[in-house]
This record gives structure tokens, C-alpha cells and sequence, in this order.
């Protein structure tokens, strides 16, 4: 495995160093408003985590800490830098010794409303980046919910040496009102990303800002008030390595278009050019649903490849693929059409177009960031997160000309209108599995009049437990004919179907037995069998009786065993009502002798009781004795 994996970072140095990179800084500005002989203007470089408050400013007292100035471990108190008058507390940091989104963490923890870390030595700023995934990233960079910059030395110092003075507050303003540009009344949006799962914590919180997200996405699309655009980053394998078997398993048409190994090991699992070529089709999923108008269709596509066909499950492949599109009434031909032959030793027009678009123009400089959110050609910095980047596509609106969706964060999509939003609906009745949203239609088996569904929503939502057989007769089989019904669904709690007595078959169809011709029953001498649906009539020759249990035929007159078992059936009845008859008699006398003498004892004494003294309480009235006469 570390070959392979030292190859593939070889592999990616050369490519690298191959095309020269270009990388912009998205920049916020810094006025110092207060003290006055301060006053100016500066540059501040967006931290790619946190939520930047884009299209907004904040102004707020500044404070530097005199212990604990990088900021690295949590300050001591309850809120210390909390801002004791009205305006929010701007928290300075020191660079080094951990990581920047630590720094801004304990921060937030202590109260400030934004941290500006500071420069330690003369350079150009540079983008204050999240950690990758590790044991000390754990927990806290989702939670960072104020915005943080890095400014560069020279100024930083400035405002640190105002503070030493102390004869007044020192007032900056974070300013993002420039920091995303809105020249019209649409806005142009892009996410670059990923079909692998597998990444670890950048895929999973690219695939949790598109499943969230999707909703105002496609409310956005439809109303015609953006236009978003997927891409996908790929790399190529140099000439001298085509041949390679690293290549080979990367790399499709002979090394032009390649992705890393999700595992990073070449023996197992998935291979790089798997992820490539759902890369591609998802990139055709849009482009071809984008011909018909329904270019929104992307963001359904894309979380239901994910929930449905995940490489965590073992189901990434073309055919779960496929099972998606056709679910969302995608062309399946058009696609495979767009997506070209992956082994042909050409160039894909596709594929070939987002190698072109990586590298970086105009105002955007190169992605080499995933996730990236490029809006109105500006890439977006700060947590990918729904309500953060949602802020930032409306700030990029020309004033006044913010659509509804800005104004409101919930919504309801109506997905579920149009072929049913590619779910589970039985055919029978109005039972459905897709249900609208915030983050639109999700697709999950129903709780319908107590009765629950189970299934993966898509294909598949079946009745289970209690009650499933009042619902569409639980989805098994049950017919009716002449005013006889029979069911396979069964009452005990069962979630399967099971064809009831005198049928055969899996539950959801069942068929009648034919016993007579299979000589289920009937099989005694001197017996015939009729069939029946669900059933079967035997009778006998003559006046002789049919037994089911014992499949036989017996006499039922002139038979000295029918008179004998008749006579001692008369003779059991017969003893066995004298003796209840005595029994009941016995208990009534005995029980009436005890109540009568009950009754008698409380006026008048009785020979066993002479003598006695009776001891009577009266409620309210003392304790008194009394002799017997």
C-alpha cells in the first residue's frame, strides 16, 4: 500500500509542478474607525472556514489578550472578551503554535463576535485553511459560527500598539459588502467537488451541503434567479507512465482523465478511474437535463447516488447508476451518449472542457481546494454549509433585486408533483414515499394511519407490524368469489405473504390447489373428491359418513358400533348431569343453612352462644357491655 501510495503522490508532484498554479486570496477590508489619527483602510484575507458575513460589515471593539495571545488554549472566565458595552468584541490573535480554526474556536468560546489573527512575519497574505482530517480537528470546525481573517504584520502591529496605550477603545469595521460581486440580477454559481465518498471528512461535508442545500438550489434554478454549473477536477498521467498498471487503474482514456484511489491502495476496493467515470456522468446528468430545462435535476441525481449507491454499501457502479436516472425519468441513451467510450484513446469533449476551467481566469484563480464554490466568479471562502452559502449567493445580487428565497429560509419545493420526485408510489392508492422539504424532496417509506413502511423509499416501500393488512391488503394477494375472500397477508405481525389453506404460491400471487387431482384427500375406498377454490367436498358411497380426520367412511345408521357408542354417549351424559344435579343441590343447602344462621344470631342467642358477652360499638358514643338474657 505504500507504494502505491508514495506513486500516486509522485505522480501528482509531477503533474503539478507541470502547469504553474495561480491561487487568489479572497479578501474582506479593515477600516480603523477609532483612534481617529489611525484612520485607513486595509486588505484581510478570508478564513476558508467559519461564516464569513458576506454582503454585511460589523464594527466592534478591538482586544488583545495579554496571556494566551496565540490564542491556542481555551481562555480562562465565563466569556472574558465578551463586550461589556453594546458594539461586539473583535478578538487579535497571534499566528503560530496550532491550527488557525483552533485559534478562532477558543475565540468564539470566549465571547468575540470575530478574530483577526496576525501576521508574525512580512508576507503576502495568505488563506487561513481548515485542518485536514485528524484527532484535533475533531469536534469544533463545524461548530465555528463567526467569521475570522488574517491581516497582515505591519498592521496588525499598528493596532497592537494602540491598545497598549489604552487612553481610548480601538474601533475597527469587518467589511464584506465589496467581497462578492453582484453586477446583475442573476447570479452565476459553481461547485467544484467530488463523486467519492470515501475521502472522509471533505466528502461527507460536500455530500451534506448538497443534500441540504438542494432545496434553495432548485427554488433558485427554477425561478430563474441563478445559474449553477457542477464541475469536476481531474488530473492527467504523464506519457512516460500510461502504461503503468497505477495509471491503468487511475486513468481513462489511456491517462488523459485520472483520479486518486479512494482508499489509496491499489490492490483493493475501488480504483480511481471508477470515481472518474461517475464524475462524468454526473456531468452529463446535468448537461443533458439542462437541454430539456430541468437542469436542477443535478442536485436530485446526485444525492440519490449517494444515499442509494455508496462505496460504504458496495453499490457504486453503472447499474445502481442507471436504477437512479431511470427512477428520476432521466434519457438513459442521451447520457451514455454525452459520457463517449471511456477506453478509446481520444480526448473526451467533456472531461476535457473541466481541465480547461481548473486553471484560473479572470478574477478566480485556480481550484485546487474540494470543495470549491465559485460565485460570480469569486470563490467562495468559509464553512460549506447551507444557510452560510445561501447568504453568499444572495449577497451576490444587485441590490433590491433579491429574490424571495433571500428574504426566508423555509420553503417547500412541491418535487413531489412531477413523477412523484422519482420515489417509491403504489400503483394502488395515493401512498407515496417523497415528501417535500426544506432541503427538498427526500424520498423515505411513510407512517401512514399507524401503519409503517419499510424499504430504501426509490424502488421499494413494503407494510410491516400491526394493522399492514388494512393498507392495500399489506401488498400480498386476495381474491373474492362467491362472497368468499381469502388473504395471504397475514394478522399475526408478519411482514411477509404467505398463501393461506388450499393455495400455493410466494404470497403475492397464489393459486388454488387442486387436492383431488394431487390425492391430497380423498384417498379412502368407496370415496369421491369435487374440488373447490380454496378447498374440496369428499363424500361417500351410499349413506356412509366422511371423516376428514381420519380420511375414512363410516355407517351412520344400522351400525351395532353406532348404536353402542350412541348408547354410551346417553349413558356419560346421563352421569354426568345426576352428578351436577347433586353437587348443586349439596352447595345451594349448605350455603342458605350458613346465611340463615348468620341472620338469626344477630337477634336472638342461639344454645351454643349462652353465655356469652356481647361487646357492641356505637360510631360517636363509648365503649358499653351487656349480658345475655
Amino acid at each position: 500500500m505504500a507504494t502505491c501510495f508514495n506513486f500516486l503522490v509522485v505522480l501528482l508532484l509531477i503533474i503539478s509542478c507541470s502547469v504553474e498554479s495561480r491561487f487568489i486570496v479572497e479578501k474582506s477590508s479593515i477600516t480603523i474607525l477609532s483612534p481617529y489619527e489611525l484612520r485607513s483602510k486595509h486588505d484581510a484575507a478570508i478564513a476558508n472556514f467559519g461564516v464569513p458575513d458576506y454582503g454585511g460589515s460589523m464594527v466592534g471593539n478591538l482586544v488583545y489578550p495579554r496571556n494566551g495571545s496565540v490564542g491556542c488554549s481555551p481562555f480562562d472566565g465565563d466569556s472574558p472578551f465578551k463586550s461589556k458595552s453594546t458594539r461586539p468584541t473583535i478578538l487579535l490573535l497571534d499566528r503560530g503554535e496550532c491550527y488557525f480554526a483552533l485559534k478562532v474556536w477558543n475565540g468564539q468560546q470566549a465571547g468575540a463576535a470575530a478574530v483577526l489573527v496576525a501576521d508574525t512575519i512580512d508576507e503576502p497574505l495568505i488563506t487561513m485553511d481548515s485542518p485536514e482530517e485528524s484527532s484535533d480537528a475533531d469536534g469544533y470546525i463545524e461548530k465555528i459560527g463567526i467569521p475570522s481573517a488574517l491581516i497582515d504584520r505591519s498592521l496588525s502591529e499598528t493596532l497592537k500598539d494602540a491598545l497598549k496605550k489604552g487612553d481610548q477603545d480601538v474601533l475597527v469595521k469587518m467589511d464584506w459588502t465589496e467581497s462578492m460581486p453582484h453586477p446583475d440580477q442573476r447570479v452565476e454559481y459553481e461547485l467544484w467537488t467530488n463523486s467519492n465518498d470515501e475521502c472522509g471528512v471533505r466528502c461527507d461535508e460536500q455530500m451534506n451541503f448538497v443534500k441540504n442545500f438542494k432545496g434553495h438550489a432548485q427554488i433558485l434554478e427554477k425561478g430563474g434567479y441563478t445559474q449553477f454549473t457542477p464541475h469536476y477536477i481531474t488530473w492527467y498521467c504523464p506519457q512516460a507512465f500510461v502504461l503503468s498498471n497505477q495509471c491503468k487503474s487511475q486513468c481513462i482514456n489511456h491517462g488523459r482523465y485520472c483520479a486518486p484511489d479512494p482508499e489509496q491502495d491499489f490492490s483493493q476496493g475501488y480504483q480511481g478511474k471508477d470515481v472518474v467515470f461517475e464524475n462524468l456522468r454526473q456531468l452529463c446528468v446535468h448537461r443533458v437535463a439542462n437541454e430539456s430545462n430541468r437542469s436542477w435535476v443535478w442536485w436530485d441525481y446526485v444525492t440519490d447516488f449517494h444515499i442509494r449507491c455508496s462505496m460504504k454499501e458496495n453499490r457504486y457502479s453503472k447499474q445502481c447508476a442507471e436504477e437512479v436516472m431511470k427512477s428520476l425519468g432521466l434519457p438513459i441513451e442521451k447520457i451514455n451518449k454525452c459520457i463517449g467510450d471511456p477506453d478509446a484513446d481520444v480526448e473526451n469533449e467533456v472531461l476535457k472542457n473541466e481541465q480547461d476551467l481548473q486553471v484560473g481566469h479572470g478574477s478566480r484563480g485556480d481550484v485546487t481546494i474540494l470543495p470549491t464554490m465559485v460565485i460570480n466568479n469569486v470563490q467562495y471562502r468559509g464553512k460549506l454549509e447551507r444557510s452560510a452559502v445561501l447568504k453568499a449567493v444572495c449577497a451576490g445580487f444587485k441590490e433590491t433585486t433579491d429574490p424571495p428565497i433571500c428574504l426566508s429560509g423555509g420553503l417547500e419545493t412541491n418535487e413531489c408533483l412531477q413523477n412523484n420526485g422519482g420515489c417509491w408510489q403504489d400503483p394502488t392508492s395515493n401512498v407515496t414515499a417523497c415528501k417535500d422539504t426544506f432541503r427538498g424532496r427526500v424520498c423515505e417509506c411513510p407512517l401512514l394511519n399507524g401503519v409503517q413502511y419499510e424499504g430504501d423509499g426509490y424502488a421499494l416501500c413494503e407494510a410491516v407490524g400491526p394493522g399492514r393488512c388494512s393498507v392495500n391488503n399489506g401488498g400480498c394477494w386476495s381474491d373474492t368469489r362467491n362472497g368468499e375472500r381469502f388473504s395471504a397477508c397475514m394478522e399475526s405481525g408478519l411482514s411477509g405473504c404467505q398463501c393461506p389453506h388450499g393455495f400455493r404460491g410466494d404470497g403475492h400471487t397464489c393459486e388454488d390447489v387442486d387436492e383431488c387431482k394431487e390425492r391430497l384427500a380423498c384417498n379412502c375406498d368407496g370415496c369421491s373428491c369435487k374440488n373447490t377454490w380454496g378447498g374440496f367436498n369428499c363424500s361417500c358411497q351410499g349413506d356412509k359418513l366422511y371423516l376428514m380426520e381420519l380420511d375414512t367412511c363410516i355407517e351412520r345408521k344400522n351400525s351395532k358400533f353406532g348404536q353402542y357408542l350412541t348408547l354410551l354417549l346417553l349413558a356419560v351424559a346421563l352421569s354426568v348431569g345426576v352428578a351436577g344435579y347433586i353437587f348443586y343441590k349439596y352447595r345451594l343447602r349448605s350455603y342458605m343453612d350458613t346465611e340463615i344462621m348468620a341472620i338469626m344470631s344477630q337477634y336472638m342467642p342461639l344454645d351454643s352462644h349462652q353465655n356469652q358477652t356481647l361487646v357492641v360499638h356505637h360510631e360517636d358514643e363509648p365503649l358499653r357491655q351487656s349480658s345475655s338474657v
